[in-house]
Order: C-alpha cells, then structure tokens, then sequence
C-alpha cells in the first residue's frame, strides 16, 4: 500500500484549483525550498526491518494523550487561513477530524472564530497560540481560546513574530485577533528586526508566566535544541512539538530526524514529545514512533485534500495515512503505539 498515489493526486488537484499566489503561499519555504525537500527526504532514509509471522494480539493505532483517546496518532498541525483554499475553511477540517477520530490544532490565524470551530467538530480541540507583542495582548487570545473549550494551548515560538505572506483576498482574515500585530516605529539608525519585532517576542521569562495562565496542558512548538526541550520540561510544559517549522522560518536547519534521537533521551518521559516538519505518509508516522516521538503532525497533506475536495479530501488525506500506519505495523509485527517503540530502526 502506497500513499504517494492518493497524496500525489491531491498536491497536483490543489496546485491546479488554487491561484497561484495562495499556491505559493501554502508551500513556501524560507529559502530556496532546500529545507522542504530535506525534511521529506530525511524519514524517507530511515529503513525499517520487516519482521514477518508475528501474532497481532488485539492490534490497534489507538492513542491516549493528556486524557484524551483518539483512533490513531496523527494530528492535524495549525495552518492559518484555511478559507484561503476551500470555502469549508478551519470548519471543514475540524469536521473531518472528528469523523476519523482524531485531534487538530487551531491556528491562531484562523479565519473561522475558535468558538465556531470547537462547535462544529463536536469535541474539544487544541488552539496554537501566536504571541501578540506584549503579555496584555496576548492574555484575551488565550482566554478566549479556552473559553471556547480548547483542551491544550500549543505556544508556537520558532516564528516569534507571525504575518501573513501574501495580501488576504477579501473575507479572509485573522478573524480571532483583536488586531494584526505591527512592528515598532524605528527611529533613524535602528535595526528593523531587533528594535522592531524582535522587541515584541516573548522570551522563557513569558513562557513561564504563560505557564501560570494556562488550565489546560501546555506545549511549546518549535524546539530542535536539546537545551530548549529540557528548559521546557523545567518551565512546567507538558509537551513539546520537535519541528523546523516545515522549512518555513529558518532554512538549512537540521532536519527533525537528526535531532529527535537525543531530545528524546533528554526529555523522553518527562513530557509528550510530538514531531512535525516533512510527514507525508504512515510509514513516516511510524518511523517517528519508532524513534520515540508519542504523536506526530500532518500540515500542508491534509490542506492539499482540502483544496482538492473540502471535508471530505481531509478525511481521506488522515484516513489514508492511517491505513498506512496500520500496515506498516502489520509488516514489522507491532500490535500498538508502544510496540513500535521497541522495534530497532534502521538508517541507510
């Protein structure tokens, strides 16, 4: 069972259905594109052994995190703006995220209200949090995403300061931000990122305070530092996301493979270790498994199939991957999540 056939399909119906701005806007990268294809590329190199004739006691993709259950370990990453490429938007993806048992992060630029989404999918989500500039900002996001029954805040910190790429096309907006965030006035002779939005971006001192506001658990986004991830542990999180953004921020950083082994020996049990960054099949999902990771996250796959058929596309898209997590664990004789972890991994 192959997953590039059905994913191929989409990311060539999606590339076909949408403007070519929104294209490019949807598979940026931050350089030349190098850090795209080196994301993909690297769990592509991860081998697997098969291991044939094993007894498959009562098999299952089942995931428990943070006191929730879902059918399988794929999470759907924040992608801002999802009206951008279907009109079914953030709602849509929530939807068919409910329908395959799943979790999804909301974007903190979501162009559907948080509270709006979280009623649709008929269960609670995760909201990603962008930092709004200042502590005052930044409180009534967060406390509105909780009002609205978010179960997990997801702190994104590799893109400290966030904007948008492109000119929005009219009716899609960040429409839970009170307002878009603006760099500083530069007086002459200042430097447009340091005394300008680098000013705005919170530090581990806004971490910890953020510790103090959140109810539900907290999971920074964007670490690849092993330091980052124990200071993590320290600052009371109870997750971290391991991830370069998708190649989106910071090109030629390593890849999530190459750093996840020692984070996972640093942290691994201390917290819930996520990955994202270049996952395009459940064979990818299970080699992150594999090498210690609990959940991993999906982003521009699941946005290909709902560009390409709304809803319905991203169901497929988690649906598909799913299939080929099951059968990956089929092949190397794993019955669960945590089988998967004692299996060797094999890199060419």
């Amino acid at each position: 069972m192959q997953s590039l056939p059905l994913l191929s399909h989409y990311l060539q119906q999606a590339q076909a259905k949408l403007p070519a701005a929104i294209w490019h806007y949807l598979q940026a990268d931050a350089g030349d594109g190098h850090q795209l294809h080196a994301n993909a590329l690297a769990w592509q190199a991860q081998k697997l052994m098969p291991r044939p004739l094993q007894q498959l006691h009562n098999a299952s993709t089942a995931c428990e995190m943070f006191g929730e259950r879902w059918a399988h370990p794929i999470l759907l990453a924040p992608v801002a703006y999802q009206k951008l490429f279907h009109d079914d938007g953030e709602i849509g993806t929530a939807v068919a995220c409910n329908a395959q048992q799943g979790q999804m992060m909301v974007s903190s630029l979501a162009s559907q209200t948080i509270e709006h989404i979280i009623q649709q999918a008929q269960q609670p989500l995760w909201f990603q949090l962008y930092w709004q500039g200042d502590r005052a900002r930044t409180l009534p996001l967060l406390e509105k995403a909780l009002a609205s029954g978010a179960s997990a805040i997801v702190f994104t910190v590799d893109a400290p300061v966030k904007q948008s790429l492109m000119d929005l096309p009219e009716g899609v907006s960040a429409v839970n931000l009170a307002q878009a965030l603006a760099p500083l006035p530069i007086a002459p002779g200042q430097s447009t990122v340091f005394d300008g939005w680098m000013s705005q971006a919170p530090t581990w001192e806004d971490v910890h305070w953020l510790r103090q506001q959140v109810t539900v658990p907290l999971l920074l986004k964007g670490l690849m530092h092993v330091d980052d991830a124990k200071r993590a542990v320290d600052a009371g999180c109870e997750g971290i996301v391991v991830s370069n953004h998708g190649g989106r921020v910071l090109d030629n950083t390593p890849t999530v493979t190459a750093v996840l082994p020692q984070i996972v020996t640093a942290v691994g049990g201390q917290c819930k270790i996520l990955v994202d960054s270049g996952i395009r099949s459940g064979q990818d999902a299970f080699k992150a498994l594999a090498m210690g990771a609990d959940a991993v996250c999906i982003g521009r796959p699941y946005i290909w199939g709902l560009a390409t058929e709304g809803a319905m596309g991203v169901a497929k898209v988690i649906r598909w991957m799913r299939d080929e997590l099951e059968m990956t664990m089929a092949l190397t004789g794993a019955s669960s999540l945590q089988d998967i972890r004692q299996l060797a991994l094999y890199q060419s």
